[in-house]
């Protein structure tokens, strides 16, 4: 047993499971520096209301987030626990996959590093998100088809069919991994598997598990196609699919790891010595064809890069060792300098370390906003509790409050039951399955709306409060919703009203 254990922890696994600790530790101490994000509460709430779907993503997410609420309660900290752990795992099978195609511990190491410094990888350990959660499948997928190729043995499918089906019940695009999966495997020689029965084992598997969502879906006259239909229509709209191609580079991976990407794609595309993995190159190709094409954000192709930095990890390797050893030092020195110069640059702008009123702090709130929606929610629901309050005892038996997006109804629903609020209705995505107070009620706070909204939903509404918060921070809820009404008296009956309230966000 200490001969097992000595020969381990000397072990290349040894190594990257403590650079994964050291990232999840990264995130830990950092966690519970603001609050939760707006959609971490929306997430929150539906982990109270576990089922087979949800508008918004597939049942996965909220059954992690249900299971830390078991865990931990509201810690923030460890709300976010999981995803830390999901995008600190991928390190490990980054440097795995790099094993598996023949580099040793320094391309291991390597890899594992470049991985974890990407933009996108640093901010999902940093908030619970589905994105986290595909990162960690999409990566899996990768890695089981390299252990495919490699080994020919093709009940590997099964593995590759398993991470397909959960990254299905976490985030339909993983849909478009599979399909470059299956053009992967139509213009590569790896055409002989589609007579393998265990490919169609490995397909059967995955459909298995996305089932019960489908089912669901089926259900519920497939209400998140109507939801992503719109959601991408907005984003098109405002302009966020822009600078997909360029955004690739140095928010999706870091900028110092981008001759790493493309060395590994030239090794699954172009040298004859890999032709055995053309199956991943062409997987990229046409992943990344359908996410471009689609006017995709530009971080659903996440999960596509890190199988590529493994491969130029050992690209980069192999040509270090052919350097004397004089310019190897050299040429390692200065990448190692790229990379942690990079990795601390975007560490410092993207996890959320930043005081509040640091100049750290102005730089990142202007260069993204997820910070900014982190701040508040406590504060508003202490201001609707304070509206609550002030009204005469029997009207607050008969009152209920209205929200107008996720992030308001969560927060109510999060922070209100401690200030003695009843709970928050919303139209948006799954509230609105969860439907209206049953009370029915006469009087109603409404969050989220302006005077003229509330006037034409209520026969009378009157500005009682606004809201901010005590750091000053310009954020959605400050500058687009300040306003808390008191509405009396709605025009139509509530069935009436919540058949034409559902609005997606």
């Amino acid at each position: 047993m200490r001969k097992w254990a000595t020969a381990f922890f000397r072990s290349d696994l040894a190594i990257l499971l403590l650079l994964a600790v050291i990232r999840l530790a990264l995130h830990s101490l950092s966690n519970g520096q603001y609050g939760f994000h707006r959609d971490e509460l929306q997430t929150l709430d539906d982990a109270r209301h576990l089922d087979w779907g949800f508008v918004v993503y597939p049942p996965i997410t909220p059954l992690i987030g249900r299971l830390e609420l078991a865990l931990f309660g509201t810690s923030l900290v460890g709300f976010r626990f999981f995803a830390a752990v999901a995008v600190s795992t991928v390190m490990v099978v980054a440097g795995l996959i790099t094993r598996e195609l023949g580099g040793g511990r320094r391309e291991q190491v390597l890899t594992a590093v470049a991985v974890a410094i990407s933009p996108t990888s640093l901010t999902q350990g940093a908030v619970f998100q589905y994105v986290s959660f595909d990162y960690l499948w999409g990566v899996l997928v990768t890695y089981f088809l390299v252990r495919l190729l490699k080994s020919e043995d093709p009940r590997w499918w099964l593995a590759i069919g398993a991470a397909l089906g959960l990254g299905m019940e976490t985030r339909y695009t993983m849909g478009f991994l599979a399909l470059g999966v299956v053009g992967g495997v139509l213009l590569s020689n790896a055409r002989r598997y589609s007579r393998s029965g265990w490919l169609w084992v490995g397909a059967a598997v995955s459909l298995l598990l996305f089932l019960p969502n489908l089912i669901w879906q089926a259900q519920h006259h497939f209400i998140s196609l109507d939801f992503l239909a719109h959601i991408h229509a907005r984003d098109v709209r405002q302009g966020r699919a822009r600078g997909f191609l360029g955004q690739q580079l140095y928010l999706c991976i870091n900028v110092v790891t981008v001759p790493l990407a493309f060395l590994g794609l030239w090794f699954f595309l172009i040298r004859e010595e890999a032709r055995r993995y053309r199956l991943l190159g062409w997987t990229f190709v046409v992943a990344f064809a359908l996410f471009y094409f689609a006017h995709a954000r530009f971080y659903y192709t996440a999960p596509l890069y890190p199988v590529l930095i493994a491969a130029g990890s050992v690209l980069w390797g192999g040509w270090i060792n052919g350097l004397r050893p004089g310019w190897a030092r050299i040429a390692q020195g200065v990448q190692w300098a790229g990379i942690l110069s990079g990795g601390i640059a975007f560490i410092l702008l993207v996890i959320p370390i930043a005081p509040f009123g640091s100049a750290l702090w102005n730089v990142t709130s202007k260069m993204h906003d997820q910070f900014r929606e982190e701040i508040g929610w406590d504060e508003l629901a202490q201001t609707v509790a304070n509206v609550y309050s002030s009204l005469p005892p029997e009207e607050r038996a008969k009152t209920g409050i209205l929200t107008g997006n996720y992030g308001e109804a969560g927060a109510m629903n999060l922070y209100g039951p401690g200030l003695g609020l009843p709970h928050a209705m919303s139209g948006t995505n799954s509230f609105w399955y969860r439907g209206y107070d049953q009370k029915q009620p006469q009087t109603v706070i409404l969050i989220g709306f302006d005077l003229d909204e509330g006037n034409e939903l209520f026969r009378s509404c009157a500005l009682s409060a606004r809201n901010s918060n005590r750091f000053g921070v310009v954020n959605e809820e400050s500058r687009d919703h300040p306003d808390i009404l008191v509405c009396r008296d709605l025009r139509d009956s509530w069935p009436a009203f919540w058949q034409k309230f559902r609005r997606f966000g």
